[in-house]
This record gives structure tokens, sequence and C-alpha cells, in this order.
């Protein structure tokens, strides 16, 4: 029999399409942003003073282009993540990419221009008009490809990314009679890098719930699908690379499902945090310009309302240490996968699976027979990559000299990179699973070539009876020596047990002492509890 797994692989139908279509999958412009109730994450935008995220991003990538001139593109990419592998990472690339990182620097210069006309106290900034709100919060839900170019022109001059962003809303807003008297506000008090960790933040809540997170849990359903569906196919374990007592496939599949799933919850509960304290972290500009405010607490509820989590204690930066914990917990993960993807590799490799042939597909280049493991085998390899810049990211970010230095700049665009080799092997080995197909014949010839595992329970019946030397004469038996049916059941009947014990283990064989492995593959969902 041949259980074929092909149709339980699961499908993200969240995936936009990315670069000649305009998308406005970010965020809905009709929702909140909120993560507790869905991906579990603990940030949200809710209610009505906080900060509903919204965008319609128009084309985010060579728009109008041929697919000649992306065919060229591909080539001549330095990373395969924006070449060969662009079409499976490219829902990333809108928040991850240097036009998701201006959006959002345009969208928290914004909110603390408008932040600050709700502040009583800083009388220079008038309450704005319902329409003159608008017209900001239209910048950014219109924000474009020719908006992002702008700054980049914009940039050629000052040489400055986020000052660009600064003159780039002042071009936009000087024609608007009410928000052109109030200008000079723009990026008030702030130094870069306030605007730079909420806008990093931004990204990675974005990138994390809107397309790492639903991929995680793709996978850890397919596996868990794997796991149920294959509860009761016996399969001989291997410790050491020997035979060992027996288990069924589903009951390993689970062990990775719950494993994968318990680093998947560690992510969603990950605060990302954020800073917007000044130069310093000290308030020292705001006071001096308004000593009668509680900058602190505004800065908590300016950051809070973003959907992340304030940070009190900083110098310029935010330390990034909930950076490191992020980047270590996926790396984690991958860790998990890596081993997963070896496991169903050695189970090809016995013949425990084999894998759906696909018309015109080519396995080998000289050797025509050639069905090879390839999903399972570009899943680990990018997640080695993926890990090797994690881990460079964890331990780098959160060192920074004194009070600041510009070493995290440059490390941080790179960012994308990590999460972008992470989910091409999620999605690689999701579509290995979509091809295996469980060889129960081969799977049989094992066990049945197996009786000495049998030596387990047979020593541990005859220690609950009493019988002297069980596991010494088990051993005499089964150690370096072909061991049968046969001889298995003439040394069970020579046994001084009684004979309802005896009657139990002549009824064992390899195919039947799996113990509750059934029982705990059937339970995984329970187990799992993805929470969806």
């Amino acid at each position: 029999m041949e259980l074929n797994f092909s149709s339980m692989a699961l499908t993200n139908t969240k995936v936009p399409c990315f670069g000649l279509i305009p998308t406005g999958r970010l965020l809905n412009p009709s929702k909140s942003l909120c993560f507790t109730s869905h991906h579990h994450l603990p940030f949200s935008v809710s209610s009505t003073d906080s900060l509903k995220l919204m965008t319609s991003r128009k084309v985010i990538a060579m728009a109008g282009a041929s697919s000649r001139d992306l065919e060229m593109s591909n080539l001549t990419a330095l990373s395969p993540l924006d070449g060969r592998y662009w079409g499976k990472v490219k829902e990333l690339a809108s928040s991850m990419s240097e036009f998701g990182l201006i959006y959002f620097r345009v969208l928290v210069e914004i909110k603390w221009l408008i932040k600050l006309s709700n502040i009583p106290e800083v009388t220079e900034v008038p309450s704005f008009s319902k329409e003159a709100e608008s017209y900001l919060q239209g910048i950014i839900d219109g924000f474009s490809i020719d908006d992002a170019l702008e700054v980049k022109k914009i940039e050629k001059v000052t040489n400055h990314d986020v000052k660009a962003v600064e003159y780039f809303l002042k071009q936009k807003c000087e024609s608007h009679p009410e928000i052109a008297k109030v200008l000079e506000f723009f990026h008030f008090a702030c130094t870069s890098e306030d605007i730079n960790n909420l806008s990093h933040g931004l990204m990675l809540q974005d990138a994390i719930s809107s397309v790492i997170l639903p991929a995680m849990d793709e996978l850890i359903k397919s596996i868990s699908l794997m796991a149920k569906n294959f509860a009761y196919v016996p399969m001989l374990s291997r410790t050491h690379g020997q035979p060992a007592s027996p288990t069924t496939l589903g009951k390993e599949m689970a062990i990775f499902a719950v494993r994968l799933s318990e680093e998947r919850r560690c992510l969603s509960e990950t605060k990302i945090k954020g800073k917007f304290a000044g130069a310093v972290g000290n308030y020292n500009a705001h006071i001096s310009a308004y000593s009668n405010i509680d900058w602190p607490h505004v800065a908590e509820e300016f950051v809070t309302s973003l959907g992340l989590t304030f940070n009190p204690y900083v110098t310029q930066i935010e330390p990034h240490d909930y950076m490191a914990r992020l980047f270590n917990t996926i790396s984690q993960f991958n860790n998990i996968l890596i081993d997963f993807d070896r496991d169903i590799w050695s189970y090809i490799s016995v013949g425990y699976f084999k894998q759906i042939t696909k018309a015109g597909e080519i396995g080998s280049s000289t050797m025509p027979h050639k069905v090879n493991p390839i999903d399972f085998e570009n899943s680990e390899g990018n997640l080695g990559k993926a890990n090797a810049e994690l881990a460079f990211l964890s331990m780098k970010l959160p060192i920074s000299r004194m009070q600041r230095d510009l070493t995290d700049s440059t490390v941080l665009r790179n960012m994308g990179g990590a999460l972008g080799h992470s989910l091409l092997a999620y999605k690689s080995a999701i579509q290995g699973i979509g091809k295996l197909q469980v060889n129960e014949a081969r799977l049989k010839e094992d066990l049945d070539q197996t009786w000495e595992v049998l030596a387990e329970p047979i020593q541990t019946v005859m220690r609950r009876y009493g019988v002297p030397e069980p596991y010494e004469k088990l051993k005499e038996l089964t150690r370096g020596r072909a061991v049968n049916e046969e001889s298995i059941r003439k040394f069970i009947k020579g046994l001084e047990l009684p004979e309802e014990a005896k009657d139990q283990l002549l009824k064992l064989t390899p195919h039947t002492y799996v113990g509750a492995a059934a029982a705990l593959a059937l339970a995984v969902d329970e187990a799992v509890n993805l929470g969806d």
C-alpha cells in the first residue's frame, strides 16, 4: 500500500502578486493591526486614538517592465533572493526592502507631527483640522514607488536618508495652507535613530505577522497532517544508526510539529520594542524647548500607539536586545527544521518514502533514474545560510560603542536576507512534503528482518516475574547474532513465566511493538495548539 501525501501540502493564499501588479497586502485599511488574536504577537494597534497602519502601496518594483527586463534583472541580481528565488520570497519585499524602510519612516514622521498637534502645551502646532489630518494620512496611504524615488533623489543631495524623508514631507505639505505653517515641526526634537528604530520595528512586525508566521504555521500544519495520516504506520527506529525499538512514522513527524510549534510560540511572544528619547536617550532637546511637558510619557504614548513596546532606558539607539531574541528564536526554529529535513532525506534514502515525479523534470544530468530529494536539500542549505546571517545579527546588533556608533546601520539593512532565506527554506520543505509517498512495503521489510528488537519487551516482562538475569540472557540470544521469528518464539516458550504473560509475548511482532506511538501522533493538534 502506498499513501499519497501530495494532496496534503497547504497553500498560502495570502501571497500577493509582486512586481507588475499593485498590492495592498501589507495592511488592511479596514482593520486595525492586531496579532494577539490570530498570530499571537504581543503588539496591537486598535482603539480610535491609536494608529491604524494602512496603505494602498503602489507598484513596488519595475513597473511596466517587460518579461525580458524581469529575466535580465534575475540574471544580474547579486543575491539569488532577488533573482532566481524572487518569486518565492517577494512578499517580504514590501516590508523588508528599501521601499519598506522609506515608507515606515514617512509614516513615523507624519504620526509624530500629528501627535505634537494633540499636545496642548505645544501651542505652535495647533490641533489639525480633519481635512489636514486626512491630507497627511493620504500621504501614508498613497505612498508610491514614485514617492520613494523622489526621496532617493533628495538623498543624493543631502547624503542623509532620514533627512531626505523630512525634506520630502516638507515638499509634499508646503502647498497645504494649514500644514505649511508647521513644517519645521516635522522631525521635531528627533534624532534619526528615533525614526529608524521605530521603522525597523514596524518592518519586522509586518514581515513576521504577515509572512513568516503564516509560513511557519503552514509548515507545522503540513507536518502535523503527516503525523495524523501516518499514525498507524509502524517503522523501525534507529539509534546510533542501528535497529531499535519500533515506532510509527506519524509519531516521529509529531515530534517535529510540536518542537517547531514551541519556537513559533516563542517568536509570537517576543516583544518588538521602540524608543523615542532623542539624541542620547534623555529628551535633552525636548525639555529645552518645552520644559513643562512630561516627554517620557509622551514618548511612551507615541511608541505604543504604533503597536510597539516602549523601551525607556536607551542611548541614541534602542539597544536591539529584542532583535537578538527574535533572530535567535527564528534560528532555533530553523535548526529544528534542519533536523527534519535531514531525517526525511534519510528516510527517502532507505526507501521509506518515494517521491512523486513530475513530467519533464531531471534528477541527474548523467543518471536518468535519479529522483533526488532536492526540496529538502534546498531547504537545509537555505536554513544554513539564514542561520549564519541570523547569528551575526544577534551577536552584532546589541553591541554599540558608548552612546552609539554607526555599525548597526548597514547591518540592519540585511535583515531581509536572513528572513528571505528562512522563508525560502520553509516553502521548499512544504513543497517537498507534498511530493512524498509512504512506501509501506519497504517499512515492512525492515521490520520483518529485525525480530531482535523484541528482546527489550521480553527481558522487561522477565524482570517483572523475577526471572534471574533477564538482560544477560537476551543479550546472549541476540547480540551480534541472526535472530528471526522462530528463534524468538522458541526462547519465549522456554521461559518460566505465567501462561498469560507468555501468550502476550508470543503475540508481539516488530510491527505491533510500538507502544503509545499512534496515540501520541493522533494527539498532535492538541500538543501543537497554534490557536487558529
